[in-house]
């Protein structure tokens, strides 16, 4: 990567100043690095995805910890991690995540704001390079070039908005400070979609999940999924007062598809049709989205490439959840710890005559046996887990170290690296039967019926089909996408956030509503005084 594009790493809370000017004398020169149009893709654009995935805590949109997929998961009735005596305090980390009893000086919410504004920052930064080494692009591969970087900063943009509400959207990447300014969340919905509706059309119409010169790019059928999540989400991201209790109707929210007017829930479908009929498919077969080697699935449509060979990518999620002795068999370590939740439980049917098909594919829960062993702990008597004794601090439950169903949901890489951390399973981020279920959600909220598109997803796994009811989708969404990292923003969309459910009870932030977004982190807003505060922070 071209060192250059780092020279904004100190200002990524916004402070940015006349001594970014200087140059490092230990880098190669700049007009060195940029001497091809191929050297040019590689620095300027290709250097970008390098930030999808992460082994740094708080990076990466999936796959490490305290970062964006935890904020998404342990705050919501999907999953928690409990207290287990001396482990998972962590200073109030993930009681407060469950409990949303968050504040802004929280420093992993600082984090995860100065990850997602790297990655604008350098997005930025690489358009400007683009521009000024234009003479060694064709017309045709400026154009490209251009819009791919566009596509993943709008992005990143999406995932800010999503978490924090109100958020500056810079002009260039020596913007002074005093020239920053936050948008409201309306505004930065539009200008993200106004991006990705300009860009997609540039992009390659080729499936990222595919090994071969578009994997793990952000082609075409990806900027497709994010703009029907953002039209499916409209309702909550065109709300600029997220406190009344209150919000715009996705009937009358208009976007302009193609010199169309479409409402937000036609808009949704439209975008969901256009990934349809560019080949994905649902596999036959669930659990091969998941597989060691989940490269060639018709389902994925965008993921982080995981090989251990190749990139420092990790993935924590098995290795974070399951017990010591469970990942000991395996001939790794783990760290004992995430769990579902109490109401996950419940919805799976775990317990009762006919649990859910996806049940066993996605949680251990019960004796645990690994090639057909049972695994046992350290007083010989075998593991189990006890999926229903699941209480926010364990410390004085004799369940303590095995409460709560656990992780299973990706195949085991046996020869991982990093104790089970650096597996070769691609982690997925967006797949087709999210789209099944983003269309058939957005035509019964537009008074159609999405019966079809509810029960593909079912009946995939052997389950009956249901009445396409928004209760029926919403744990639907639960049943088919547990532990992907979208239940934060699905219980927000349906308006289960901030209630009681499960072992969680309204927090204060909950009962004014405060907490659909995140509070912009302190350090930022003392880094710049121009960006102001969430309301109930």
């Amino acid at each position: 990567m071209n060192k250059r594009f780092l020279f904004l790493y100190i200002v990524l809370a916004f402070s940015l100043s006349s001594c970014l000017d200087e140059t490092p004398k230990d880098q190669i020169p700049e007009k060195e690095i940029y001497d091809s149009a191929n050297s040019l893709y590689v620095n300027a654009v290709a250097s970008l995805y390098n930030y999808i995935g992460a082994h740094d805590e708080g990076e990466g949109l999936q796959g490490t910890c305290r970062g964006i997929y935890d904020y998404n998961t342990l705050t919501t009735d999907e999953a928690i991690m409990p207290i287990r005596g001396g482990n998972w305090y962590d200073g109030g980390l993930w009681k407060n995540m469950y409990n949303h009893t968050w504040t802004s000086s929280d420093t992993d919410l600082y984090n995860v704001w100065k990850y997602l504004y790297k990655v604008i920052v350098l997005s930025t930064k690489s358009l400007e390079t683009i521009d000024q080494y234009k003479s060694l692009l064709t017309a045709q591969q400026r154009e490209q070039y251009t819009a791919e970087v566009r596509a993943v900063r709008a992005m990143f943009y999406y995932y800010a908005m999503d978490m924090f509400g109100r958020i500056p959207v810079l002009q260039s990447s020596t913007q002074k400070i005093a020239d920053i300014r936050q948008s409201n969340r309306s505004d930065v919905f539009n200008y993200i979609v106004n991006e990705l509706q300009t860009v997609a059309p540039l992009l390659p119409n080729e499936h990222s999940n595919l090994q071969g010169n578009y994997y793990g790019r952000l082609t075409r059928p990806v900027a497709w999924f994010l703009l029907a999540k953002l039209s499916l989400n409209a309702e909550v991201y065109t709300d600029d007062n997220w406190t009344d209790s209150s919000r715009p109707d996705g009937k009358n929210i208009m976007f302009d598809v193609d010199g169309v007017q479409k409402n937000a829930w036609q808009t949704c479908i439209h975008y969901c049709d256009l990934i349809a009929n560019a080949g994905y498919e649902l596999e036959a077969d669930y659990t091969k989205n998941f597989a060691v080697h989940n490269e060639n699935s018709k389902e994925n449509i965008f993921t982080i490439p995981l090989d251990k060979m190749l990139y420092p990518n990790e993935f924590h999620y098995l290795f974070r959840s399951r017990h010591y002795a469970h990942g000991g068999a395996y001939g790794g370590a783990s760290e004992n710890g995430t769990c579902a939740t109490l109401h996950t439980m419940a919805v799976y049917g775990y317990n009762t005559a006919s649990p859910d098909t996806r049940l066993d594919m996605n949680f251990y829960a019960g004796r645990v046996e690994v090639d057909g062993n049972d695994v046992l702990l350290d007083n010989g008597t075998p593991l189990e887990y006890k999926p229903l004794a699941v209480e926010q601090n364990l410390t004085a439950s004799p369940y303590i170290e095995t409460a709560g169903a656990r992780m299973k949901k990706y195949e085991v890489d046996r020869t991982a690296y990093s104790d089970g951390r650096m597996p070769d399973n691609d982690i997925v981020l967006y797949r087709y039967a999210d789209v099944l279920l983003m269309k058939a959600e957005a035509k019964v909220r537009n008074g159609e019926e999405g019966y079809a598109e509810l029960n593909a997803v079912r009946s995939r796994v052997g389950m009956p089909a249901v009445t396409a009811s928004l209760d029926n989708i919403l744990n639907e969404r639960l049943l088919e996408l547990v532990w992907e990292g979208w239940r934060r923003q699905d219980m927000i969309r349906f308006e289960t956030y901030c209630k009681s459910y499960d072992i969680h009870t309204p927090s204060e932030l909950d009962n004014k509503r405060y907490a659909i977004v995140f509070p912009i982190p302190q350090k930022a807003r003392e880094l710049n005084t121009n960006l102001k505060q969430n309301p109930g922070y």
